[in-house]
């Protein structure tokens, strides 16, 4: 946040998204794609994750298709309906993926703490508000 309760900078944050991508340039994993999988851990349904990201079951597959395409793993595995109904899970590469990509979020949280704080007081100094 850039400034102090009250002030009209308090509801600005600075974000910042992961994307991974080929030597091209081409997205292999965006956010949407990130959040998606995080979804899909909880809930162990695509329609769920889905729903819960505002996306269409059909984007979802498509994006989960893709990404797979792209790494040449497999992140997901369904096992179909019985008493339980039907679930859609993570494979151990999609966990694997996703330990990984928490781990690096967590990180650059941690690393970019400090420079983002002095970015937002320089904000504040600009406005007149130290």
């Amino acid at each position: 946040m850039a400034g102090p309760k009250g002030s009209k900078y308090y509801d600005i944050f600075l974000k910042q998204q992961l994307l991974l991508v080929t030597k091209a340039d081409d997205a292999v994993i965006n956010e949407e794609g990130f959040l998606l999988l995080l979804e899909l851990q909880k809930e162990q349904s695509i329609v769920a994750a889905s729903r819960n990201l505002d996306i269409s079951y059909r984007k979802a597959w498509g994006l989960l298709r893709e990404i797979e395409n792209l790494l040449g793993f497999k992140l997901v595995g369904k096992h179909r309906g019985g008493e339980a109904g039907g679930k859609t899970y993570l494979t151990q590469e999609g966990t694997e993926l996703i330990m990984a990509y928490t781990n690096l979020k967590r990180d650059l949280d941690s690393a970019v703490h400090d420079p983002v704080k002095t970015f937002f007081n320089s904000i504040n100094k600009i406005s007149g508000r130290e």
